[in-house]
């Protein structure tokens, strides 16, 4: 019989923490390590996860497919001679086995047993992709998490509302982790709206005195809408003190006026934690470079592919220097997205991000122009007589419908859509339908009130 694991055995968190310093001490070592430094500490990280991959079945029988051996991959400078991989190519092994799939490194028949915490993606096609965390995984990721919050003004004994889906999938629950190990601050744990009702959110944070807030662009603005035209509240004197978000290409000022607060922008996902986010200077997000190796390709005329220049768009490839139960090498994430060039005024020389502009996977080609939901979102949200919910519907016959949710029951339906098919047509170069609905009519849809995760996009060309 196989004894279960004892956690305080299978990390030595003293030995982690010098390794991947959590904040304050990371803003004082690996955050102003010089460019050669940082490459170093890298390097020896990548070779570690290199040699952890081979014994994993997955990258061994692609990487030996692709005419890699052992041996062949030695440096960083190596790193565009391994393939990409994808979700696409996750589900190809989850196919085979849904719960334990080859990528994952363990195997729960031969393996010595470890404590392991399993989260998963979103889910919003088919089953959700699952992943586990060893101990090392998961507080690597946890360390990252209090990075971000220390950057963005989180400090102890703070009160910061989570407002993620609670569950099986990650962003929330790995947020209470990062806050109660790494931050000293208080999670108030509330979920997404449809495990608090977004009205008894806003008596939840306004009883608890909330100092920040950590939930999707959309909920944000959602939350703030229903205190301030239903309630009859101004959320601008509630106190919150930050945003903590995933922007994307929502309006940043739009958001920050109606809560008198600063908003952060962070990109992660399911199998990497916070790979990147806002510093004070808000002008880029900083990629943790001593947890990740973050690549931006863009792919030319007859598929090959290229490291883009700084400011130059692609596509963002993620490799991480960390883990252990399933290695992350090169995965192509779909989102795109740009290094900005130069340093930042704060003083770090971890490369930023310029956003994330899109995902690769959610665009729609109309009559030969690439159209993005969150360009048409970031259009509808400037226009003043929206409530920024909209819902592109694409149809057989290359015809994009937007429908956009206008503010209040005063606005001119007729002359709101006129002036946002104008301004898609300027701004696209390509004709939009666009259907005014009223407030709150797009929810059941979207998933504004049920999950993080808001569905923007509803292609009809698509077999159901």
């Amino acid at each position: 019989m196989r004894l279960p694991p004892r956690y305080h055995e299978a990390i030595d968190l003293d030995a982690l923490c010098q390794e991947f310093p959590p904040a304050p001490e990371f803003f004082d070592t690996v955050w102003r390590l010089s460019a050669d430094e940082l490459r170093a500490r890298q390097d020896a990280a990548f070779r570690r996860q290199i040699a952890r991959a081979w014994q994993v079945p997955f990258y061994r029988r692609r990487w030996s497919a692709a005419g890699l051996e052992p041996g062949d991959i030695t440096s960083l400078d190596h790193l565009p001679r391994i393939p990409t991989f994808s979700v696409h190519d996750m589900r190809e092994s989850l196919a085979r086995e849904p719960l334990w799939p080859d990528y994952m490194g363990v195997d729960p028949d031969t393996d010595d047993p470890i404590p392991l915490v399993f989260q998963t993606s979103g889910g919003t096609t088919g089953l959700p992709r699952p992943m586990m965390f060893a101990p090392r995984d998961r507080e690597v990721m946890n360390i990252a998490s209090g990075r971000r919050l220390w950057m963005q003004g989180v400090r102890p004994f703070d009160r910061v509302q989570v407002m993620l889906s609670l569950g099986l999938p990650n962003g929330g629950l790995l947020m209470r982790e990062g806050i109660q190990k790494y931050t000293g601050a208080v999670p108030i744990m509330t979920g997404a709206g449809s495990q608090t009702p977004t009205r008894r959110q806003i008596e939840l944070m306004r009883a608890w005195c909330t100092t920040h807030l950590i939930g999707f662009p959309a909920y944000l603005r959602h939350v703030a809408l229903v205190a301030r035209d239903e309630m009859g509240l101004d959320p601008r004197e509630f106190g919150v003190r930050g945003l903590i978000s995933h922007l994307g290409v929502e309006d940043r000022g739009a958001l920050e006026a109606l809560w008198g607060a600063p908003a952060y922008d962070t990109y992660g996902m399911n199998e990497f934690g916070s790979v990147a986010c806002d510093c004070e200077q808000r002008s880029g997000m900083h990629v943790f470079e001593d947890c990740f190796a973050v690549e931006v390709l863009r792919t030319e005329e007859g598929g090959t592919c290229r490291a883009a220049a700084p400011g130059e768009q692609g596509g963002v490839i993620v490799t991480t220097l960390f883990r252990h139960i399933a290695p992350m090498i090169r995965f192509d994430t779909n989102d795109i997205s740009a290094f900005m060039p130069g340093r930042c005024a704060c003083g770090s020389t971890h490369r930023r991000l310029d956003g994330i502009r899109g995902r690769a996977d959610g665009m729609v080609k109309l009559r030969g122009v690439n159209v993005f939901p969150e360009a048409v979102g970031a259009l509808v949200a400037a226009d003043p007589r929206a409530s920024g919910e909209f819902l592109c519907v694409v149809e057989p016959g290359e015809r994009m419908t937007v429908r956009a949710e206008t503010r209040d029951a005063g606005v001119d339906d007729a002359a709101f859509a006129a002036d946002l098919r104008r301004r898609f047509k300027e701004a696209l170069s390509v004709t939009l339908e666009v259907e005014a609905v009223p407030r709150g009519s797009l929810a059941p849809l979207t998933g504004l009130d049920s999950t993080s995760k808001i569905r923007r996009l509803l292609d009809l060309r698509k077999p159901s």
